[in-house]
């Protein structure tokens, strides 16, 4: 069992980390009008914070739910600016680089040095090396999490008992048993925790190297059908067991085929971007014009998108869409944005 963490609760509700967490809670937020009416007393307003930590009367925020659309529907959850997002940002300040020494090193979700892009180069090493994968991904994740499951593997990671009481009271926030809110700043190393026991399963007790996984999608390669058959089976059956978890969609086909991972289809000799990702691009860059001159965005915002998307499509085989778009032209425009 990995080392039991202690005596953290002192740094997490230290002023100091407290104004730091506040500077990372309000960036890009800076115009918003409940940022804007926290700053008018920036001070007090983090000592009343510091005080509830310490006196333990802070307790999470009702939540307000939004809808979104992209990339899929799905419902997520706003807490207030402060006191919530700035005590989640102060918590992960103190224990996120504790849980990161934990990951294994294909763990590519909300870690610095990872992401999107190196964990596709890193499928590509494997389509490369090997013939057959077996790819998966967890059904509704986020809202399927047992928090008691989830509170327990945090127990063996931490026991510092007021360090605890604010996690639990974040856990806890949501009613039902199930769900970490997506929305939260804490939910997506939540949810890394949680599916580390998948990873410890697969690196420590099977000991299988060519494995890599993105928040609740996964890959495993090999160059036999069968063992990642098997392999399907006996992992769906410990997500079942020990995670209360399910696939939505698991699996085993050649590399050939292309592997859809972290936006783009990975195949032996080149890379593309996923059909749906490539239909987002087209969309966006459409009306990206038409929102300029509405006014509906800025021209710093209008260089963004197209700066953004140019990084986005560098990492694939887009010479065709780069034309489709005209995405050339609206950079040499951009200049008179």
């Amino acid at each position: 069992m990995a080392q039991r963490h202690g005596s953290l609760f002192a740094g997490i509700s230290a002023r100091d980390n407290l104004i730091e967490a506040y500077h990372k809670a309000r960036k890009g937020k800076g115009h918003m009008q409940n940022v804007l009416a926290f700053e008018k007393d920036v001070d007090g307003n983090i000592d009343r914070i510091h005080q509830a930590l310490q006196d333990r009367t802070f307790t999470t925020s009702h939540y307000q739910e939004k809808t979104i659309f992209v990339p899929k529907q799905r419902s997520i959850y706003v807490l207030p600016f402060a006191p919530d997002r700035i005590v989640q940002h102060a918590l992960m300040r103190v224990i996120e680089p504790i849980w990161d020494k934990l990951m294994i090193h294909d763990s590519y979700a909300c870690r610095v040095g990872k992401g999107q892009h190196a964990g596709s180069r890193r499928a590509m090493q494997f389509v490369r090396r090997y013939k057959y994968c077996l790819k998966a991904d967890i059904s509704k994740f986020y809202p399927s999490i047992d928090q008691d499951v989830l509170a327990a593997i945090i127990r063996q990671k931490i026991k510092c008992r007021p360090t605890l009481w604010l996690i639990d009271d974040i856990i806890y926030s949501f009613p039902g048993g199930k769900n970490v809110p997506i929305g939260n700043y804490t939910s997506q190393w939540f949810g890394n925790l949680y599916l580390h026991e998948l990873d410890r399963l697969v690196k420590q007790t099977y000991k299988i190297g060519p494995y890599l996984r993105y928040c609740d999608d996964f890959c495993l390669f090999s160059d036999s059908k069968q063992q990642l058959q098997e392999l399907k089976i006996s992992l769906g059956e410990f997500l079942e067991r020990e995670l209360h978890l399910k696939y939505s969609y698991a699996e085993v086909f050649p590399v050939k085929q292309g592997v859809d991972f972290l936006g783009y289809r990975h195949f032996p000799t080149h890379i593309l971007l996923r059909k749906s990702t490539a239909r987002r691009v087209q969309r966006r860059l459409k009306f990206l014009p038409k929102l300029l001159a509405a006014g509906r965005i800025t021209a710093d915002q209008y260089r963004a998108s197209l700066a953004s998307t140019r990084g986005w499509l560098k990492w694939a085989n887009t010479h065709n869409l780069v034309l489709a778009t005209r995405l050339d032209n609206l950079e040499m425009s951009r200049a008179n944005a």
